[in-house]
């Protein structure tokens, strides 16, 4: 296990306890674009907020025994690689994901392909691919 700050691992431990254990955490690990909408479930998704989350995920499941943290990101990264999600290549503005949300409040980058949704997709599956090479060592 990696060498650790307590501190910040119990911070960000309580984090996503807090997004574990909410009640409008939505069963495909794909975030609400607030977790407080009052049209939940009727409202948008946001997948650049599932991406960052996956590849936290990951991230700390290397300094992390709380929770199975790895599983729960791959879950994540699942729904996000299904075609409710992933665009078809060559669509979508040629970007990966779909569905992202910037400020609905701001009626500012709503259900759209956003750049920093595609990075954290892509962080997240290369450190998947780190995470289980190293398992295999």
């Amino acid at each position: 296990m990696k060498q650790k700050n307590e501190k910040y691992l119990h911070q960000a431990e309580k984090a996503l306890n807090f997004i574990a254990e909410h009640p409008n955490y939505p069963d495909d690990g794909v975030p609400y674009w607030d977790f407080d909408a009052p049209d939940i479930p009727d409202t948008f998704r946001d997948a650049s907020a599932g991406a960052i989350l996956a590849s936290a995920l990951y991230e700390l499941s290397a300094y992390s025994n709380q929770k199975n943290y790895k599983t729960w990101a791959d879950k994540i990264l699942t729904s996000l690689a299904s075609p409710s999600y992933r665009a078809e290549a060559g669509r979508n503005g040629n970007f990966l994901l779909m569905h992202s949300v910037g400020s609905l409040p701001h009626n500012s980058e709503v259900d759209v392909p956003l750049n920093y949704a595609d990075y954290y997709f892509l962080e997240a599956l290369k450190r998947k691919r780190d995470l289980e090479k190293q398992s295999e060592n």
